[in-house]
């Protein structure tokens, strides 16, 4: 693998990282670097990997304008044994970028050029700045000023992580004029979106047979809560032979959680729409506002080059480890369902995940029972990896307990084990839920198995 216009290799981290950064940035489909590679390709490591990852990050963080926070991401990978560092650059959306000392000038903004990081013309950074999109929801002001964020927090101490006073400056939660932005407002406790998945009973969207709401949370929340559903409806075929029993899901799993978690990151929110999830006896399709981002073509989607509509929620959801790797995801659908899953309109873009048939019918064989009926001659499933621990308090939930009552329910003593151990794992597995989810920290607070639960208890009982 040689440099080229979206591959640079460095022997050892320099004084014109930035300048590689900016041009990649600048491009439009983003690009890869690596230190610890010399031109030739040849791997020479890097020492004391996890201390220059850091350098890196605070360099990027202070160096580049605008903001590149959720725009990219640093892995330590091996090459040949040798320890090397992989820095993945996204085209952003607010261009030019530019290195902070020099300003939106020539000596400041720069573009990639063949294996080369060439200075802009001015007519050029004028031309970009004339097309930058500024109506980001990092610039929107939040239409509500009085937010609380107790189910952000929660959900980042479950990471090890510690959200401190300044947390809404460090995740550019706030306009530039200080005001809580448009990113804060869907991350807050209490929100105004609605995020719904719609189930009809044929084809077409006139028999409405289900229609649950599962916004006006924290967008972390609601996509968990999404996730969950999803996985309740997605059936597994199952045919019990001999010495081997057969599964088959009706969608693919991993690349249904792939476009859920897509369509939520690059929703354009900015016009006031939302995300849809809609079930019907063939299909599932899931519908994100907005279209591509603006300069990105359709091979360029399809290749994976990712462009993050939102940044601001992207980095979020990379904190969480919701996202694993920018551009991961479009990738992981193609393999299974191909190009001809997605529809690509100017306003919106939509995947289309044709189910699959039951174990031993051809896809193109009609089945010979009503779709009630096969649902309900097949096995739903739901995760089964979970701790000990999260078993035995899913046995020891009855109806809905305190912290104290399912403490004593299981004979424990140790608060800080119990929340660690039973309690944080449950919540994050989606097999408990908070029947005041708003107020995490309430005197009142209790627990109760949640669907999922449910039939896990029945599972493992």
């Amino acid at each position: 693998m040689t440099e080229n216009h979206r591959i640079e290799y460095k022997r050892e981290l320099t004084g014109n990282l930035e300048k590689e950064v900016v041009a990649f940035l600048n491009a439009r489909e983003g690009g890869v670097l690596y230190i610890g590679i010399d031109d030739d390709g040849k791997a020479i490591g890097v020492p004391n990997c996890d201390q220059v990852q850091l350098i890196i990050k605070d360099r990027l963080k202070n160096n580049i304008q605008p903001s590149i926070m959720g725009l990219f991401e640093i892995l330590h990978e091996k090459h040949n044994g040798k320890d090397i560092i992989r820095i993945t650059v996204a085209g952003g959306l607010e261009k030019p970028y530019y290195l902070k000392k020099y300003g939106m000038t020539e000596k400041g903004c720069f573009l990639r050029v063949g294996s080369a990081s060439e200075p802009m013309s001015q007519e050029m950074i004028d031309s970009l700045y004339g097309r930058r999109v500024r109506n980001t929801i990092g610039r929107m002001e939040s239409t509500r000023l009085n937010l609380t964020f107790e189910q952000l927090k929660i959900y980042y101490e479950a990471r090890g992580l510690k959200l401190n006073s300044a947390f809404m400056q460090n995740l550019e939660l706030l306009t530039p004029e200080g005001k809580p932005n448009y990113a804060a407002y869907l991350l807050a406790d209490a929100n105004g979106v609605s995020i719904q998945v719609a189930k009809y009973i044929d084809t077409t969207r006139v028999n409405l047979v289900e229609n649950r709401d599962f916004g006006c949370c924290s967008l972390v929340k609601a996509l968990k809560a999404v996730l969950e559903r999803m996985d309740v409806e997605n059936t597994i075929y199952t045919r019990i032979g001999y010495p081997l029993r057969e599964e088959r899901e009706m969608i693919h799993g991993r690349a249904m959680r792939e476009a859920v978690i897509n369509a939520i990151v690059h929703n354009d929110y900015s016009n006031g729409a939302s995300p849809k999830f809609e079930f019907f006896i063939d299909r599932l399709e899931i519908t994100s506002a907005g279209g591509l981002p603006y300069g990105v073509s359709e091979e360029d989607f399809f290749n994976g080059y990712s462009s993050p509509r939102n940044k601001e929620i992207m980095r979020v959801f990379r904190d969480l480890e919701i996202v694993e790797q920018l551009g991961s995801g479009i990738p992981r659908i193609l393999e299974r369902y191909g190009r001809d899953a997605f529809e690509i309109h100017p306003n919106f873009l939509r995947v289309i995940f044709r189910y699959q048939q039951p174990i031993g019918q051809s896809q193109g064989t009609k089945s010979a029972v009503e779709p009630e009926q096969v649902t309900q001659q097949v096995t739903q499933q739901v995760t089964p990896q979970v701790t000990q621990q999260v078993k035995r308090l899913l046995k020891a939930t009855a109806g809905e307990m305190s912290r104290s009552q399912l403490m004593e329910a299981l004979g424990l003593k140790d608060r800080v084990h119990f929340f660690r151990s039973y309690l944080e794992p449950a919540l994050a597995d989606g097999v408990l839920e908070m029947t005041q989810p708003e107020t995490p920290r309430s005197p009142a607070q209790k627990y109760r198995l949640t669907g999922k639960g449910q039939a896990l208890l029945k599972q493992i009982t």
